[in-house]
């Protein structure tokens, strides 16, 4: 089945995983799902991934979703680009997430990273979400 959004997708797999307290939520997986998941690892909203071969012989990603004292960690996830409007930004009109207690997800020429990364590295991009 063919996704017009597939980081929608993702970020709609977790959502529903952790309001139904799942422990892992499997998604099919592609190079930018895989650096999304990257750079959540990274940041800690969430424990671990792994990405077997599928039944179909596609790869599938397995996410351990991550809790803190029985409430998922990720309060609040918004996909920001989508595939109809696409939004750019330089990194010096960056707002903080949350004051900073959230973050914000870029594909830069320099590859996916968080708003921290990106303002470290002096680069702006498209903005694919906002996690909090």
């Amino acid at each position: 089945m063919a996704h017009t959004d597939p980081l929608g997708d993702l970020l709609t797999r977790i959502r529903n995983g952790q309001q139904a307290k799942l422990r892992t939520v499997e998604t099919p997986t592609s190079s930018l799902r895989n650096r999304v998941l990257d750079v959540l690892k990274r940041q800690g909203y969430i424990r671990d991934f792994s990405t077997v071969k599928g039944e179909n012989g596609q790869d599938v990603a397995t996410i351990e979703l991550k809790y803190y004292e029985g409430e998922p960690v990720i309060k609040k996830m918004e996909r920001v680009s989508k595939p109809g409007r696409r939004v750019y930004t330089k990194i010096s009109d960056m707002k903080p997430i949350y004051n900073g207690l959230g973050i914000a997800i870029l594909s830069t020429p320099k590859g996916v990273m968080s708003d921290h990364e990106a303002r470290t590295a002096n680069v702006g991009g498209e903005v694919l979400c906002q996690i909090f």
